[in-house]
């Protein structure tokens, strides 16, 4: 919405160092346009101070003031025509983002977080094993497993669709629990409430 007279900072231009605010940002522009280096310098010698004074846990820093001019630099769009007493040449890596963590879980695949990442290797080996007894007696060990993992992880949700579902998808469609004809075993639901304390003897 664009209000005539009403100025939003989301119509402005983004800062480029924000914790220095929209003035300071202002005044290094008018530094970049004034007609001579002695006048641009005096003029960046008091944005620095005014930089400093905004900005005072910066002084942490054993190299400070290398970084404030680093971040006049950057906030002049690298414009600001002066003898720089600091050698900005590497200012631009402040900018720079980090590198993405991988993700924590194993081969970043978060959707199996509730059943595990030794669940995760008995459906690659379905994917691969022959028809057969042995395969059979492994999904139907593998899918109680699931149940159990739904009945601990899914606050009591054990829904025998899903994991027909499930193994079917992590096994890339190998393996087919035909829900008319199996049987899953016996699930212990898991009594969540807590227990009830005995009175207190007198």
């Amino acid at each position: 919405m664009d209000i005539k007279g009403l100025d939003y900072n989301t119509q402005r231009e983004k800062l480029v160092m924000s914790e220095y605010g929209r003035e300071i940002q202002k005044m290094v522009e008018v530094a970049v346009g004034l007609p001579t280096k002695e006048e641009r310098m005096r003029c960046a010698q008091a944005i620095i101070r005014q930089m400093e004074n905004k900005n005072p846990q910066v002084r942490e820093s054993t190299d400070y003031e290398q970084t404030l001019w680093d971040h006049l630099y950057l906030m002049s769009h690298k414009q600001l025509d002066i003898d720089w007493p600091f050698d900005v040449s590497d200012a631009e890596r402040i900018l720079s983002k980090p590198a993405p963590m991988a993700h924590p879980t194993k081969d970043g695949q978060a959707h199996l977080r509730h059943y595990g990442h030794l669940m995760a290797e008995v459906f690659e080996k379905l994917k691969t094993m022959p028809e057969g007894e042995e395969r059979d007696e492994l999904v139907r060990l593998t899918a109680n497993q699931m149940k159990r993992d739904l009945m601990t992880w899914g606050h009591g949700s054990m829904d025998d669709e899903k994991v027909a579902d499930d193994l079917a998808r992590f096994t890339d469609g190998k393996i087919q629990l035909d829900l008319s004809s199996f049987r899953f075993g016996k699930v212990q639901a898991i009594n969540t409430a807590e227990p009830k304390r005995g009175k207190r003897k007198k």
